[in-house]
């Protein structure tokens, strides 16, 4: 099982659990880099690429801890984002 392949809740449970890690001092050095990689694995393609590069910037500049980046992230992905997912299309057999 890959990160990309996680049901939306469970992608949503992680990214409260990682932004509430990154919320912790003096670990900024170890985790902006961890950041980075976790949210390329979560969301794929160029915006996960991006996001990715974000969570980076984010967590290793000081006093930028407070935002919520990966939840950020799902909210984009699975509420505002415009792209059809498969699993939204309706088919009728009839």
């Amino acid at each position: 099982m890959t990160l990309e392949n996680l049901s939306k809740n469970k992608k949503l449970i992680l990214s409260i659990l990682f932004d509430a890690i990154g919320m912790i001092p003096f670990i900024d050095l170890l985790w902006a880099p961890l950041s980075g990689y976790l949210m390329t694995k979560l969301y794929k393609g160029n915006t996960g690429r991006l996001a990715g590069i974000f969570s980076f910037i984010e967590e290793i500049i000081p006093g930028t801890d407070f935002i919520p980046s990966f939840t950020i992230m799902w909210f984009y992905t699975h509420v505002f984002s415009s792209e059809k997912k498969p699993e939204d299309t309706v088919v009728d057999l009839n």
